[in-house]
């Protein structure tokens, strides 16, 4: 599939979807405490996206069965909300969610910790955050897409974290999931030059100890190998001349 450049009218339903979404997340954020259940999480997140007249771009994508990615310390992405799984003081959890509004999606996550969390899990959550920005701050017309990972990388490379590799960013529109991949690490080469009208998912997931990951027995979810912990955060990014306009950020 070839990357999409989003004319005027597609921008604004993408503006559209990313502020629901972002409202979504803040929603959500709100609610979560120790003694919530993952799948506690993913009932009240479909309820918010449908109330909003959209529809959950998770749902039965790709056969994945909740609307929204729930992962908890170790697990890096895709954890699948189940009623046995109750979260707990000093977790740090995850949240990785998309919508639908008329036809185009909006794909963002974030990390939270749940109670008092130790300082390692608050500063990991906290640089992962940053390196976010500092990519997306290369999503901008006449910039390389490798600008981006390499961005992220120089943002937490001197914590010694591990970047990764396996899972990437992407472009984003009409579908989920649409090229370019976005890697979150250094490249040599430069990629594809950046142009106005690009939608992208920039999504640093990052561990606390090395890059490994591993997928457990679900085929979903995703873990750190050595067992450390992972951050997650994300947001659909429009490309403009004048640098990034980040579609899915709503603060309180």
């Amino acid at each position: 599939m070839p990357v999409t450049i989003k004319n005027a009218e597609g921008i604004e339903l993408m503006r559209i979807a990313g502020q629901i979404l972002g409202r979504v997340h803040n929603e959500v954020a709100k609610e979560l405490k120790a003694g919530m259940t993952t799948w506690d999480i993913d009932h009240l997140t479909e309820e918010l996206i449908r109330s909003y007249g959209c529809i959950p771009s998770f749902l039965n994508y790709q056969g994945f069965p909740a609307s929204v990615c729930v992962s908890v310390n170790d697990e890096v992405v895709h954890g699948i909300p189940s009623k046995y799984r109750i979260i707990q003081e000093g977790d740090i959890v995850s949240l990785d969610m998309g919508l639908i509004y008329k036809g185009y999606h909006s794909d963002a996550a974030r990390t939270y910790g749940i109670g008092p969390i130790s300082k390692e899990a608050e500063q990991l959550i906290e640089r992962t955050r940053d390196s976010f920005f500092a990519g997306a701050a290369m999503a901008k017309a006449g910039n390389h897409l490798y600008d981006i990972g390499r961005a992220i990388d120089a943002s937490v490379s001197p914590y010694h974290y591990g970047i990764v590799r396996d899972l990437c960013g992407h472009g984003i529109g009409r579908n989920l999931h649409e090229e370019p991949e976005i890697p979150n690490y250094r490249s040599v080469k430069r990629g594809m030059k950046l142009k106005s009208g690009m939608t992208l998912a920039i999504e640093p997931m990052i561990n606390a100890g090395g890059y490994a990951v591993k997928w457990k027995p679900d085929g979903w979810t995703v873990v750190t190998r050595d067992g450390s912990l992972s951050a997650h955060y994300e947001n659909t990014v429009l490309v403009t001349e004048d640098g990034p306009e980040i579609l899915s950020l709503v603060e309180e």
